[in-house]
């Protein structure tokens, strides 16, 4: 027992895949039915849904706010709510995610030892770390890309037809309608991950993880206006020209400069502030900016998704040295030497 046992053929060595499956078979199930439950609920309202508010809606607007006019104020409502549930349910995906990397993924095995005995058969920190990383963000890409795909047919499908359909713009709707939402799933994934590996604990983990995820968002929210070069309108008239993603808005001098809106509490007083004014100007992303927008969204919060994962990787290394995968052999024969020692 003395003797340093050699390196397992890569045909013995665990097959992490199938294990790590097995091992979180819950989450998956849980996972999967909702996502099930999701894209039926994006189906219909890009559907019967859709259609029938769509009709309440052209019904409302023959009856001329008639009295005697009655219109499908059921069918409108239902679509509103529906809509409501599911984007809200998509945006807290991504925490959902972060929540489970941190407490389950990463968090509890490395609290109850049980990723140091995998790293004493034949399997390598770096490789334990790669497969709980690649495998979950298979899954998680996958799913919320196709949510997100559903989420913006459901949201096309209410354009034009229902009158209280949410704009392009609108925070909730414009993440959960694209490949942004993806990009924040994995985000979420790597810095729960990352979480579990620094506190090593699944409950103060879940916690961080989801924090950071929080971060990230916020993070995206802010860079958003300014990750596309936006259009200025300018308008003689008191209404601000132009309709989106607002960035900028303001008044404009005789001069032709464009200065922040005035602040003024009485009446006297906004005629005397706004008295020097010619007109209005706004800067702004029209419907055309929304895949520039979305693009470049997903391609910040990927960048930081990836910095989370190399993150991981060094968080790694500081708990167990370097990630080389004869560090196998010599853990396994530091356990030979204690049971000999025990015997």
């Amino acid at each position: 027992m003395t003797a340093a046992t050699p390196t397992a053929p890569a045909a013995d060595r665990p097959r992490l895949t199938r294990w790590l499956l097995r091992l979180h078979r819950p989450a998956l199930c849980v996972w999967a039915g909702l996502a099930l439950a999701l894209a039926t609920l994006l189906l219909a309202l890009a559907g019967p849904l859709a259609d029938a508010a769509a009709e309440g809606w052209r019904q409302y607007n023959a009856c001329a706010m008639s009295s005697r006019c009655s219109y499908g104020q059921d069918a409108i409502l239902r679509y509103k709510d529906y809509y409501n549930y599911a984007t809200i349910a998509l945006n807290l995906l991504p925490f959902a995610v972060a929540a489970w990397a941190g407490a389950a993924l990463t968090g509890k095995e490395l609290e109850s030892g049980t990723a140091r005995l995998a790293w004493t058969q034949a399997t390598s920190p770096a490789r334990w770390l790669a497969v709980r990383l690649t495998v979950p963000a298979l899954a998680v890409a996958l799913c919320t890309g196709l949510l997100g795909w559903l989420h913006h047919r459901a949201w096309a499908a209410g354009q034009g037809r229902i009158d209280s359909a949410k704009e392009w713009y609108d925070r909730f709707t414009f993440h959960t309608n694209g490949p942004t939402l993806a990009a924040l799933a994995l985000a979420g994934l790597a810095a729960g991950a990352l979480a579990g590996l620094l506190l090593r604990r699944a409950l103060p983990a879940l916690i961080v993880g989801v924090l950071v995820t929080g971060g990230v968002r916020g993070l995206a929210e802010l860079a958003l206006p300014h990750l596309w070069p936006a259009v200025t309108r300018t308008s003689a008239v008191d209404t601000f020209p132009g309709v989106g993603l607002e960035v900028e808005q303001g008044m404009v001098t005789r001069d032709g400069a464009h200065v922040p809106m005035p602040s003024c509490n009485t009446a006297a007083e906004c005629d005397a502030a706004y008295r020097d004014f010619t007109g209005r100007y706004n800067i702004f992303h029209p419907l055309s900016h929304f895949w520039p927008l979305q693009l470049t969204t997903t391609a910040l919060v990927l960048a930081v998704a990836g910095l989370l994962a190399a993150g991981c990787f060094l968080a790694l290394r500081r708990v167990t040295g370097p990630l080389r995968p004869g560090r196998t052999a010599k853990a396994r024969t530091g356990t030979a030497k204690a049971l000999k020692t025990a015997v």
